[in-house]
């Protein structure tokens, strides 16, 4: 975890704009006529309810899913340590399949997938309870029992939900991995899961070209003893060697293994999934997620955030090889037995207008994405989204880093101008949205809003005391959750220093603060704060302003040793297609930030860049761009993109 060498941040960034959401859409709103329920109409008081009869809350969100064996207590907290629907048996694979074969859902669309070649496929919920039956057939004959785990390495294919589900539907733990990622990447992930078998293809298409996965993973389980066998897909006809009695073709075993097989009557705490996140130095760390708790968290958010109604398409843009996509793409939507698009490639291409042709084609009615794609989309303009019919739009959202305030504007205005943003905050070892908007929600640019019922957010010294009103600090969780990990495989005192970093409290990592409405303003991850001259900045802060500048797309920050100052300010920016830096327009920049956000913010050097390192799920990776200008040691790559 971050060493806590500061009190507080400083608050430069000032966002005054309020949003007010639509007074049928308020009313129609699945969270409103909750509150009604409960004899609420304010949501202050409906939240002052939630944190005090929170077992009242998760009952009911829980009574709405399927259970085998009802629980016997809803939470037993031994702190760190929590355990949610205690002795209740479900599973989450029955909950997302099962429930609905014999009603009319079966024959909806569960999954309109798009490849990046032309092809297209709708899965109706039937056709995937079939898939599912078999490959879980197939997954038993080769040994698979109840707590093995299984390892998919697949891309963006309609078969990463089967292979999930099915690995769920039998007890077993499936661990993805993200399919860009190297051999040496996967194979500690394999090694340290114990994996037993390793589901993949033979490739994919990503811009045009055809990238290998079983020979990556030929490379990897050379020395991971633990795997036995692997399956692949056929997906982009790349000539791939089968080692005779440990590979097969998915098709084949599909063939052999038609049928159905019970879902295995899982306890509320048994693992669902283990993922691997990954350290600044050291080896990744894998969040192991259970059936339970977790199913019913990432049920009631999609519910309640995003006013899920049973007609909606939804799209969320994440690939199913980070926790948005399994919470996102995967689970949730099928829990609420709603269609979901899934695109194999990437946001532009084969051509920058890919990403609203679909939501146009499909009639997408939410979409779900990250701010870095959205300053992406920005960079092209506006007049590519304009040649679209995006009149299907009625919410949308984001996630992973805190979105800038010009970015969440320009989303909202290319996409109509009236429609309210779901601006998500949460992570991996959460497992759900932990603070957002609702659709009651007066909407601040920048801000994640309030915490979602029952959940006790604060801002904190490095003691663990509340900070004033406005000032900057630690972001913690005063409660636990459904759906939080239980544990760090094989390493629980990694998991304890979440909650011992800051005594009492799960500490997220996070730079944050809260204003005189209560609202939460998430200012980067600690690490990321750079201590200029006595203060203490947010990145996102300063990069905000930058980006508010009309001619920049996006902008990283980070802080250099100064022997005057402690830090100095760099700032690295990408300029609007088209526009070319140069010594003037630096002096602008320089000027906007002192104009907008203060002296104190302006960046000491600036340099023009192509292009900023990110993670694959999109996040800015700060400390690469530290690393390099200070010779400092880069530390894990794994989740580079490039």
């Amino acid at each position: 975890m971050a060493n806590l060498e500061w009190e507080s941040t400083d608050r430069i960034l000032q966002e005054k704009r309020v949003f007010y959401p639509d007074e049928k859409l308020v009313k129609e709103s699945n969270i409103m006529q909750y509150m009604k329920a409960k004899g609420f109409s304010k949501w202050d008081e409906f939240y002052d309810w939630s944190l005090k009869y929170p077992e009242i809350f998760w009952k009911e969100m829980a009574e709405e899913l399927f259970w085998f064996k009802p629980w016997v207590q809803l939470l037993d907290w031994r702190f760190p340590y929590a355990r949610f629907y205690v002795n209740g048996k479900t599973n989450i694979c029955y909950n997302c399949l099962d429930r609905y074969i014999g009603t009319p859902v079966e024959n909806k669309i569960a999954i309109y997938w798009e490849g990046e070649d032309g092809l297209s496929r709708s899965t109706t919920y039937k056709e995937l309870y079939v898939q599912v039956n078999s490959l879980a057939i197939a997954l038993k004959r080769l040994g698979i029992k109840k707590g093995d785990c299984v390892g998919i390495y697949m891309p963006r294919i309609p078969e990463i939900f089967t292979a999930m589900l099915a690995c769920a539907r039998i007890g077993a733990v499936h661990s993805v991995v993200f399919s860009a990622f190297t051999a040496k990447a996967l194979q500690e992930r394999l090694e340290d899961a114990e994996t037993k078998i390793v589901i993949t293809a033979d490739g994919y298409f990503y811009r045009g070209k055809k990238v290998p996965l079983k020979s990556v993973v030929d490379q990897a389980v050379q020395k991971c003893h633990s795997v036995n066998y692997t399956i692949v897909m056929k997906r982009a006809n790349i000539d791939s060697p089968m080692q005779q009695g440990r590979d097969f073709w998915w098709d084949d075993l599909i063939k052999e293994s038609s049928g159905t097989v019970p879902c295995e009557e899982m306890d509320s705490e048994d693992p669902l999934y283990i993922l691997y996140t990954s350290g600044t130095t050291g080896k990744p760390k894998g969040a192991v997620h259970i059936q339970g708790g977790y199913m019913v968290g990432i049920y009631a958010t999609l519910k309640f955030i995003f006013d899920i109604k049973p007609q909606d398409v939804w799209w969320c843009t994440a690939d199913p090889g980070w926790v948005t996509g399994h919470s996102y793409v995967v689970y949730a939507p099928l829990l609420h037995g709603i269609s979901t698009v899934f695109w194999e490639g990437g946001m532009d291409y084969p051509d920058q207008g890919i990403w609203w042709k679909l939501i146009e084609k499909y009639k997408v009615n939410i979409l779900y994405t990250a701010p870095t794609a959205i300053r992406a989309l920005m960079r092209f303009g506006d007049q590519i989204p304009a040649k679209y019919n995006l009149s299907c739009l009625r919410l949308l959202g984001t996630v992973g880093e805190p979105i800038n305030p010009e970015a969440w504007i320009w989303y909202r205005k290319v996409t109509g101008g009236k429609l309210p943003i779901m601006d998500t905050w949460w992570m991996t070892e959460t497992g759900m949205q932990m603070i957002s908007p609702l659709p009651i929600t007066p909407l601040k640019p920048g801000s994640a809003a309030h915490p979602f019922p029952t959940i006790k957010v604060s801002v904190v010294n490095k003691e663990g005391e509340p900070v004033p009103e406005g000032q900057g600090g630690y972001l913690v969780i005063e409660n636990p959750w459904p759906a939080m990990f239980r544990t760090v495989y094989k390493d629980p005192s990694r998991y304890e220093q979440y909650w011992n970093t800051i005594p009492g409290r799960y500490f997220a990592g996070d730079a944050c603060h809260k204003d005189k409405d209560g609202y939460f303003w998430i200012q980067g991850r600690v690490d990321d704060v750079i201590k200029k001259a006595g203060h203490r900045l947010g990145s996102m802060e300063i990069e905000s302003s930058l980006v508010s500048y009309p001619l920049v797309a996006e902008a990283a920050v980070i802080g250099k040793p100064d022997a005057v100052k402690g830090e100095a300010i760099k700032a690295f920016v990408i300029l609007k297609k088209g526009i070319s830096g140069n010594g003037e327009l630096k002096t602008e920049l320089m000027n906007h930030v002192r104009e907008t956000i203060g002296p104190i913010a302006v960046p000491d050097e600036l340099e023009f860049v192509d292009s900023l390192p990110k993670t694959r799920s999109g996040k800015i990776m700060r400390r690469v761009l530290k690393a390099k200008e200070t010779g400092e040691t880069i530390g894990d790559l794994s989740t580079l993109e490039e």
